[in-house]
């Protein structure tokens, strides 16, 4: 019985190194387990030997999930299969991570329309591309006193990009200056990285 289940336990290392955090098969060296099955079925607690048979069976590997408990439990599963997709999904959660990035775009409150078309097409690569938005109204001297300019551009600039996002964080008062944040919409896959000199567009 030993022999068998050793010999298993060396065939899923060829997988790649099996981490040293979770025991499976012959590195699970208690007297009995609470025994999962494959598809998430209650066996109940069974010797370890006969967990380790059941595994050689399905030619499946015993998988320790968690070790606290009393006594420990263990799954019957694909460890390699199950360490395959657990990267993958961990890359895929980095790669998403990576793309969230945060864009920012400086405007006056008496922009021109020529400057304002231009930077609402930045404004609109970058949510394009995937990438939230920070717009700030910078005020100068006397434009301090007539916030209604900056809170009327802010406006005007998510509902002409309300098709590619939407606020996630209303405009609001920062000392001199006012900010608005924009988020793509979920279903807006991202696109091809702009080049440098559309990421920072200030006036």
């Amino acid at each position: 019985m030993g022999t068998r289940s050793s010999n298993r336990n060396h065939s899923s290392d060829q997988g790649g190194p099996i981490s040293s955090e979770t025991r499976i098969n012959d590195r699970i060296r208690v007297p009995e387990v609470r025994l999962v099955g494959p598809a998430g079925e209650q066996v109940g607690i069974v010797r370890i030997e006969d967990a380790l048979r059941l595994a050689q069976e399905n030619d499946l590997d015993l998988v320790e999930v968690a070790p606290q408990a009393r006594p420990p439990v263990c799954k019957l599963m694909d460890f390699g299969k199950f360490k395959y997709e657990s990267a993958q999904k961990a890359r895929e959660s980095r790669r998403n991570q990576q793309l969230t990035v945060i864009k920012e775009q400086k405007l006056r409150p008496k922009i021109d329309q020529h400057d304002y078309e231009t930077k609402k097409g930045h404004v609109s690569r970058f949510l394009a591309a995937g990438n939230k938005v920070k717009v700030t109204i910078m005020f100068r001297g006397r434009e301090q006193s007539r916030p209604e300019l900056g809170f009327r551009l802010l406006q005007k600039l998510a509902d002409d990009v309300t098709e590619l996002g939407f606020v996630e964080s209303s405009a609001k008062q920062d000392g001199r200056n006012m900010i608005m944040v924009l988020a793509p919409h979920k279903n807006v896959k991202p696109k091809a990285k702009p080049a440098k000199d559309e990421e920072v567009a200030e006036s």
